[in-house]
C-alpha cells in the first residue's frame, strides 16, 4: 500500500511520514510512505494524508488523485511523536475500504 503525507511546504509532512513509517514497521504494516509538499501529490497513492492546515484543498487534491482515499489529519497529528495515532487513522481508512473478508 502506498501512502503519501502532504503539507504546505513538505517539512511537517516529512516528520509525520517518518513517524508513521516507524509505527507501521512496528505493527507489521507493509506500507510505502512518502512525504511531499502541495503540488507533489502522487495520483497513484492509495491514501493521501493532508495536514489540517491545508484541509481546504481536500477536494482539489482528490481531483488530482482520483483513485486515492484523501484524509485530513486531525490537529494533533503533528504532535503524535511515535506515529501510532496516525497509523491508527490510516488503518481505519484501509479497513473501511477493504472488501469484506480481506485481512
Amino acid at each position: 500500500m502506498k501512502i503519501q503525507v502532504i503539507c504546505g511546504a513538505g517539512a511537517s509532512s516529512t516528520f509525520v511520514a517518518g513517524r508513521l513509517r516507524r509505527a507501521a514497521q512496528a505493527a507489521g504494516s507493509e506500507w510505502e510512505i512518502a512525504a511531499a509538499p502541495l503540488g507533489g501529490v502522487d495520483p497513484f497513492a492509495d491514501v493521501v494524508l493532508l495536514g489540517p492546515h491545508i484541509a481546504d484543498r481536500r477536494e482539489e487534491i482528490a481531483r488530482e488523485a482520483p483513485r486515492s482515499r484523501v484524509v485530513v489529519l486531525p490537529e494533533d497529528a503533528f504532535t503524535d511523536l511515535d506515529g501510532t495515532r496516525v497509523h491508527a487513522i490510516v488503518r481505519a481508512v484501509v479497513d473501511d475500504t477493504a472488501p469484506k473478508g480481506t485481512p
